[in-house]
């Protein structure tokens, strides 16, 4: 069992919310901050002159707490996209989410151009029924423009009473006209570990990391033994594709279950000196069986973890298509009765030290995913990244220069300079005949086709 973290963690997961790697913090000071210089109390002094000047003078009376709680959002969202301020009702719902379930639509978000940016939908859920797809933008909320809503407001107002219904106006790549798709809201279960038996291969998918991820895999583990036998099963193949993150602790504890030793992730913050890093513990419960992890570019934060911290020791063989580079540490710091802010406050590294922010996990074996006809002029034929996100952390070492030479590089697709890091549709088919990747991956295990990646070279250190 992996041992207890200091921080209480809580995972990210909203039915239509920004999905983080978050840790929970309470409201102090923490390590070397800079003195404020007499600027700073100028400038300090030049908000509440103008603040006062809006009270007194805008056409319309305003709300004195929406001017504040605005304020503070903007300051937050400047400086990245996964910052932001929470408004008290928004803290309350996401703490009533974490506990796994809750009304709303089951999509992951972002705000990217002044609008609701679909990170992924949910698996069996009202959005993923209605084809909401990643990557779409979402413009307006029954009619109300999205533009000049913080995602807090925008997520508020996509959540409802069950049975409610809201209707979406979808803006999406290469569609000529404006989507609008009518969706009713339903409870949102947070199962997050579905597995199958594919014959003699067990198949385990995670598609967020909640507080239940880690329970699920080794309950998955452990009935698909039971179902396949022990000495007919040919190995795992542990799928986090378009799995968007959630829970430090739990994305530690699924990487733990693959190793028998060695550093998982660490993370570091402004202050370079303090390192926090994390191990696993002797126990392998997939007893060394052969491992494939099927990643894309949905794949994002905790996934990445996972999958960094498995390729790094050699112990599995990534097959799909490049993740999408999302290397820092949201934390939630309550401020008493007045919400919370989600504060980016580190990067976190793979075990051979390389962080992954804005760059994301090239796969050891690139494999498209083939779309079905109805939806070949409907996906976006580039993808999206962290690195493609107005205002991110820079990738570390990088300059703002060779950050837009990747953005660039990015939207080659086909033609990218790595051939495995070529564009493929964050898309997981229902049907798993139509599923490219986990056909590849199944006939990779069974040595039905033959690959130098797998399996992995090299010994876990």
């Amino acid at each position: 069992m992996i041992r207890k973290l200091s921080l209480l963690l809580i995972g990210a997961l909203m039915g239509a919310g920004l999905v983080a790697t978050l840790s929970v913090a309470s409201w102090e000071a923490t390590g070397t901050a800079n003195a404020a210089s007499s600027d700073t109390y100028r400038q300090l002094n030049l908000f509440g002159d103008v603040f006062e000047r809006v009270r007194r003078e805008y056409v319309e009376i305003p709300d004195d707490d929406k001017l504040i709680a605005s304020a503070l959002n903007g300051m937050l969202t400047s400086l990245d996209p996964h910052s932001s301020y929470m408004s008290p009702d928004s803290f309350e719902d996401m703490t009533v989410e974490t506990q796994g379930e809750f009304g709303g639509l089951g999509i992951q978000v972002t705000m990217d151009k002044g609008v609701v940016k679909v990170i992924s939908p949910m698996d069996d859920t009202p959005a993923h029924a209605a084809g909401i797809l990643a990557d779409d933008y979402i413009t307006h909320l029954d009619g109300q423009p999205v533009r000049g809503m913080t995602l807090s407001e925008a997520v508020d107002k996509m959540r409802g009473k069950v049975g409610t219904k809201i209707k979406l106006t979808i803006v999406r790549e290469n569609v000529e006209k404006p989507i609008e798709v009518e969706i009713t809201r339903e409870i949102i279960k947070l199962t997050s570990v579905k597995f199958k038996a594919q014959g003699d291969v067990g198949y385990i998918r995670i598609t967020q990391f909640n507080g239940q991820a880690f329970a699920g895999l080794t309950d998955a583990i452990e009935k698909l033994e039971e179902e396949i036998g022990e000495d007919k099963i040919k190995g795992y193949i542990l799928d986090l594709r378009s799995n968007p993150g959630g829970q430090l602790d739990q994305s530690i504890a699924v990487a733990d279950t693959f190793l028998d030793q060695g550093e998982i992730v660490s993370t570091r913050g402004r202050n370079k000196e303090e390192v926090k890093r994390y191990y696993s513990r002797a126990g392998d419960l997939a007893k060394g069986h052969p491992l494939i992890v099927l990643i894309n570019g949905g794949s994002a934060s905790a996934s990445e973890i996972v999958a960094g911290a498995l390729a790094d020791h050699h112990r599995a063989t990534l097959v799909g298509s490049k993740s999408f580079g999302k290397g820092s540490v949201q934390t939630i710091i309550p401020l008493s009765n007045n919400g919370a802010i989600r504060l980016t406050t580190a990067r976190y590294y793979t075990p051979s030290g390389t962080s992954i922010q804005a760059k994301g996990i090239v796969p050891d074996i690139f494999v498209k995913q083939e779309l079905p006809d109805d939806l070949k002029d409907k996906f976006p034929q580039t993808t999206t990244t962290e690195a493609t996100l107005k205002g991110h952390l820079e990738a570390e070492g990088e300059s703002e220069t060779a950050t837009d030479a990747l953005l660039a590089e990015d939207g080659k697709g086909e033609e990218a300079k790595d051939e495995k890091e070529a564009y493929s549709p964050s898309y997981v088919p229902v049907d798993a005949e139509k599923d490219t990747q986990l056909q590849f991956a199944l006939e990779l295990m069974r040595g039905e086709i033959t690959n130098d990646a797998f399996p992995p070279k090299g010994e876990t250190e």
